[in-house]
């Protein structure tokens, strides 16, 4: 199989979604790789790097669409590359469907087979492509809610962790997940006071035995959130709903209630956001203030640190990249359900329930698709 891999167009994306060892690999299994020109520079490596490793360079994206069986990328497709894909082609790479009536519209009119890293399981219901991207958003949302605490980013100028003798800042976490976890993780080692709110009490219990009483673990319910969300300095969202838009569990009337400074950070925006005041932003311009409390809803936010994403992103991929190549999408989709429940979007049907029902389309069971 051709493998193609452009350069990501997305405002400041450095990730690439094949690192040099990968390209190694894939060829050692056979296939080919092209390379879009300058697709790995952000990461360090530049395209005498990935011919050494045997790939072929393209000197446009163009090239590579139009060449390539499977495409492999970090982001979603934007407007200009959905109308270079083709029907029979294979796209691989985070979709993010649920809240981009546009991207799917492009994806179904395209006829390609499109799935996504973000809804691909493993056999314990976890989502292994999604995980590192998570673990890397977490850690990120208390670094990024740390800067914007300070006077000159429109926050309150408060530092994190405090020092002797005044109180450390109080962080809101909301969602336990892996995303949650990582945050509370680098908040409590900044020595804030941290509290994680989740649905689910065998997950707050499980977090509780991991931290024991340097962390808050609270039951999740309306009260609750609008509790800490007002004495909180910095709420972080890490809601996660797989495959569909995430829940708006903060509303505009909890954001009144805040102090002015407070920080607000929404992991969760690539669904959509967890916040009622949310909209997409960029690493150009990451934050905008809604009474008086600053937020940060960068869409892309492991892309701030591309080249521990590019590898951490690509140990997980390789082997359903390999494993798609090996045996044409049909049979590698029909072999492996965890992998089929990564399926979007398939010759022009929408393929993932949960996308389907946000945006009110049909819905083709993944199954019946491929079988057609």
């Amino acid at each position: 199989m051709l493998i193609g891999c452009p350069k990501e167009i997305k405002t400041l994306e450095f990730r690439v979604g094949l690192v040099p060892a990968s390209v190694r690999e894939l060829l050692h299994h056979g296939h080919d790789v092209l390379m879009e020109t300058g697709a790995g520079e952000g990461i360090g490596f530049g395209d005498a790097v990935y011919e050494a490793a045997g790939a072929k360079i393209a000197p446009t994206a163009e090239a590579v669409f139009e060449k390539s069986e499977m495409v492999i990328k970090v982001k979603e497709p934007q407007a200009s590359e959905c109308k270079m894909l083709g029907e029979g082609q294979v796209l691989f790479t985070y979709l993010h469907l649920a809240p981009d009536r546009e991207q799917t519209q492009g994806l179904i009119d395209s006829g390609c087979t499109a799935i996504a890293y973000e809804t691909v399981t493993d056999p314990r219901g976890g989502l292994p492509l999604l995980g590192p991207m998570s673990e890397v958003a977490g850690r990120m949302s208390v670094q990024v809610g740390a800067h914007c605490l300070e006077k000159e980013q429109g926050g309150a100028g408060i530092l994190l962790g405090g020092v002797p003798g005044v109180t450390a800042a109080k962080v809101t976490i909301i969602g336990g997940g892996v995303s949650g976890t990582n945050a509370a993780r680098m908040a409590m080692g900044m020595e804030a006071k941290v509290t994680v709110i989740d649905k689910s009490v065998r997950r707050l219990n499980e977090l509780d035995m991991t931290f024991g009483r340097e962390l808050n673990t609270i039951y999740s319910t309306v009260d609750s959130i609008e509790e800490y969300v007002a004495n909180a300095d910095l709420v972080i969202g890490a809601v996660l709903v797989p495959g569909a838009a995430a829940p708006k569990l903060v509303t505009r009337n909890m954001v009144k209630r805040m102090r002015p400074g407070s920080v607000m950070v929404d992991i969760a925006i690539d669904q959509g956001g967890c916040f009622e005041t949310s909209k997409p932003t960029s690493h150009a311009d990451p934050t905008y203030i809604v009474d008086d409390v600053v937020h940060y809803c960068v869409t892309n936010m492991p892309g701030a640190v591309p080249r521990t994403s590019a590898f951490a992103l690509n140990n997980v991929t390789l082997p359903f990249a390999v494993a798609l190549a090996n045996k044409g999408v049909r049979k590698a989709l029909e072999d492996d359900p965890h992998l089929r429940d990564g399926l979007n979007i398939h010759k022009g049907k929408v393929t993932y329930k949960a996308v389907a029902e946000d945006q009110a389309l049909d819905y083709t069971p993944p199954a019946d698709a491929l079988a057609a």
